[in-house]
């Protein structure tokens, strides 16, 4: 019996070490370092005694590897990152596990938006330690030059809705004879026109073109006709010439571009990486709408055997003062604490804006996002209506036609109704 006993006492010590060791480690896969980052040099120096296993796999293999282990259970990571183009896919999926009460319990100092993402049927299951708001960047030197003054809240009475800057438009290239082009290209607008949606995409099973749709279509048009763009690709060198003043025409012109629209991150990997030459030559206004463009969410799988640890880190990641604090320091990210947000807002001055104060800028665009109108089906919506924009835009299509060839391809591809 007493024999018995001592290897009872042993199994029972060895499941606890073994038990142990489950509740603090964690499995992590992300597409980005961004989080790694986060974890090695913050996360890990605050909490020393959690070991955690990373892996980053590029973002166009990572729905791939995800996928089929979340639906079999195995192999499954505890926390992955989830990004802005497939979040709600891992949100609607009933894969990830229910972390409201860790909103719940911090729901009184975060933005709206990036939690409204992360929520569905009510619950949450993805949040966000950063926000993305987007504005409308411009160049000083042409503001100057065409409104004599560089001054952003003279420059946003300009562009405070869409007919003042239709209005703008046709007052630059009056002013210039055709050589300065409001924008570089109509790609710019994409993601600007969905946040005058007053509904998604998908409505009761039901393809669903809001009204606002149509209006971006027949502003994109009238950019083209009256060449108020630059006739030139998103992320194409044409787009990138933009930027710092050598964009040319189809007969080799050359064309000032005022500004372009870009979200928190295109100040540092876009402006700054395409154009430093002009650094201190750039102001930034909130334009004619708030909207956004990307983001990072983090959500933990529904059967993690560390759900204690998994909700402990998101919730570190995405809430603590502190943290969030320093990595906005660090990094300049805009986070989603509008707590954080407030307490350091008046302390940023940006050298590449000409010294404007960005952070706050940013902070007054963010409530004004709207996070309700996402849906999982959105990335296939995306490309669907880029088409029938350009089919319309370049005279392919009657914009109804573009519109019905949409809505059959998004009944065949999503099958709906």
């Amino acid at each position: 019996m007493k024999k018995a006993l001592v290897i009872l006492g042993v199994v029972l010590m060895l499941f606890s070490i073994i038990g142990c060791k489950k509740d603090q480690g964690l499995v992590v896969w992300s597409f980005t370092d961004e989080l790694e980052d986060m974890i090695k040099n913050y996360y890990i120096p605050a909490h020393p005694d959690v070991k955690i296993e990373y892996t980053m796999t590029p973002t166009e293999q990572f729905q791939g590897r995800v996928d089929p282990v979340f639906q079999s259970g195995k192999g499954a990571p505890d926390i992955i990152a989830l990004e802005a183009d497939f979040v709600r896919k891992y949100v609607e999926s009933g894969l990830l596990l229910d972390i409201t009460d860790v909103y719940e319990r911090n729901k009184s100092k975060l933005y709206n938006y990036p939690v409204e993402i992360g929520t569905y049927n009510g619950k949450v299951y993805g949040m966000s330690w950063q926000a993305a708001p987007g504005a409308f960047f411009y160049r000083r030197s042409l503001a100057k030059k065409y409104f004599g003054t560089d001054d952003p809240a003279v420059i946003q009475t300009y562009f405070s809705s869409f007919e003042k800057f239709l209005e703008t438009a046709e007052f630059l290239k009056r002013s210039s004879n055709g050589g300065c082009v409001t924008i570089g290209s109509r790609g710019d607008l994409t993601k600007v026109f969905y946040e005058l949606r007053s509904q998604p995409w998908v409505v009761g099973g039901r393809v669903n073109i809001d009204p606002a749709m149509e209006q971006a279509m027949d502003i994109a048009k009238i950019m083209n006709d009256n060449r108020y763009d630059g006739r030139v690709g998103q992320w194409s060198e044409g787009w990138f010439a933009s930027f710092n003043g050598t964009l040319t025409d189809e007969t080799g012109k050359q064309l000032e571009t005022f500004g372009t629209f870009l979200p928190t991150w295109g100040l540092h990997y876009v402006l700054k990486t395409n154009a430093p030459d002009t650094s201190g030559d750039w102001a930034m206004i909130a334009g004619p709408v708030g909207w956004r463009w990307g983001g990072t969410w983090i959500g933990a799988y529904k059967d993690t055997k560390n759900v204690q640890a998994a909700k402990d880190m998101i919730e570190w990641l995405t809430t603590s003062d502190v943290f969030l604090e320093r990595w906005a320091r660090d990094k300049g990210d805009v986070v989603g604490s509008q707590v954080v947000v407030n307490k350091i807002k008046d302390t940023f001055r940006e050298p590449f804006l000409g010294g404007q104060n960005h952070y706050a800028a940013f902070a007054d665009m963010i409530p004004n996002v709207n996070g309700r109108l996402v849906q999982a089906t959105d990335s296939v919506f995306d490309n669907l209506f880029n088409e029938a924009m350009t089919a319309y835009v370049e005279g392919e299509k009657t914009k109804a036609q573009a519109l019905d060839d949409l809505r059959a391809q998004a009944r065949t591809m999503l099958n709906l109704n």
